[in-house]
């Protein structure tokens, strides 16, 4: 293989193999894969604008039986600190973001045992039957698949009856690494990489918008990684031609902070900024039909973040007005809406504010700053 003949077939938005992208990963230098993706990045999305988006991460339930070896926010059913929402909460919750500008609950839970479709279709219900305009992006493949087998029903079922409940959207929550020997080292009690696959099908030929993600920097191995890319660039490519599919990929290294993983097996995030730069430019390359690829500032910080954007990188996600699961492992950064427009314009781009579907937003005329707690 030649780095030089892979880029050119990368800038032509050719399909590199699995064997390619590692052979690029490990051959190619940052400056050549940034300038690569960038390229690509310029004719996907050539407004030169960066979008970024307000919206909030409500928790269903903090009650799990997935037992990930990760997460530091799930409780066990009967746990003290356990809880499912009440709707005077997500009021609350959702009365707050639209004063800060937002428009969307990122909703998001855990395996809970007891809680079905009737629960979700309720809620649901009842959340839009309030608020008509909020858009609810919510749950995941693996609650889809935990909810399925509760119910002895199909992915296609529970999803259409989540749709006419009022889901928007689906995000691409509970991805890690698909292979499956991966999966059941780090989350045993959650779908295996084929079934998070089938369910993001099932959601494609049902009009239903996803996004998919990548957890890494852990016990992976990469070609587990770019087996996970190859895999989310085929079930794009089986969409129906008027459906968006996956609309955005995210990737983000593991956080480590008191995870059973740096505990038990001493597991540790030793992604750097350079290797986290690189991995956004091949996300971009490797996967050549799906739009848009944001860089993760939660967990890599604001430096690295923009660099990014010279890398492939068009996004910079949300503000995240509140989000309990990843910062629970260690991710400390954060943005106001002023923060992350100030931190695009540096690196050169114009901000642009969007909705979950890359819908321009107009930014609001008075934008509540939201006050940011450690």
């Amino acid at each position: 293989m030649n780095t030089g003949e892979l880029l050119q077939r990368a800038l032509n938005f050719d399909f590199l193999t699995k064997e390619e992208g590692i052979f690029l990963y490990h051959n190619a230098s940052t400056a050549e894969l940034a300038y690569v993706a960038n390229e690509l990045r310029k004719i996907q999305v050539p407004s030169g604008k960066v979008t970024w988006q307000i919206d909030r991460n409500v928790n269903t339930t903090n009650v799990c039986i997935a037992n990930c070896k990760f997460c530091n926010f799930f409780r066990r059913p009967g746990h003290e600190e356990s809880y499912i929402t009440d709707i005077e909460t997500y009021k609350v919750k959702i009365e707050e973001t639209f004063r800060y500008g937002g428009d969307q609950l990122l909703l998001q839970g855990g395996h809970h045992p007891d809680l079905g479709l009737e629960f979700y279709t309720n809620l649901f219900k009842q959340l839009k039957e309030l608020y008509p305009d909020l858009k609810l992006h919510a749950l995941g493949p693996p609650e889809i698949a935990h909810v399925a087998k509760l119910e002895g029903l199909s992915h296609t079922e529970v999803l259409k009856a989540l749709k006419e409940a009022g889901l928007d959207s689906l995000p691409g929550a509970g991805a890690e690494i698909l292979n499956d020997r991966v999966r059941r080292l780090i989350s045993k009690g959650k779908c295996g990489g084929q079934e998070w696959l089938d369910v993001m099908r099932a959601c494609h030929q049902l009009d239903i918008t996803t996004s998919a993600t990548m957890m890494f920097g852990h016990v992976e191995t990469i070609e587990e990684r770019f087996e996970h890319l190859v895999w989310i660039r085929e079930v794009q490519s089986e969409k129906p031609a008027d459906a968006n599919g996956f609309l955005a990929f995210i990737p983000w290294p593991f956080q480590d902070d008191g995870t059973l993983l740096k505990r038990l097996r001493g597991i540790s995030n030793n992604v750097t900024g350079d290797e986290y730069v690189r991995m956004i430019a091949l996300s971009r390359i490797m996967l050549p039909n799906v739009k848009n690829i944001q860089a993760s500032w939660l967990t890599v910080g604001k430096a690295v973040a923009q660099l990014c954007l010279h890398a492939g990188a068009n996004d910079f996600g949300s503000i995240m007005i509140e989000e309990n699961v990843v910062s629970a492992a260690g991710a400390p950064h954060r943005f106001t809406a002023k923060g992350i427009q100030t931190a695009i314009k540096e690196a050169g781009f114009e901000p642009q504010l969007r909705g979950q579907k890359y819908n321009y937003r107009e930014l609001p005329a008075e934008l509540e700053e939201q006050v940011i707690t450690y």
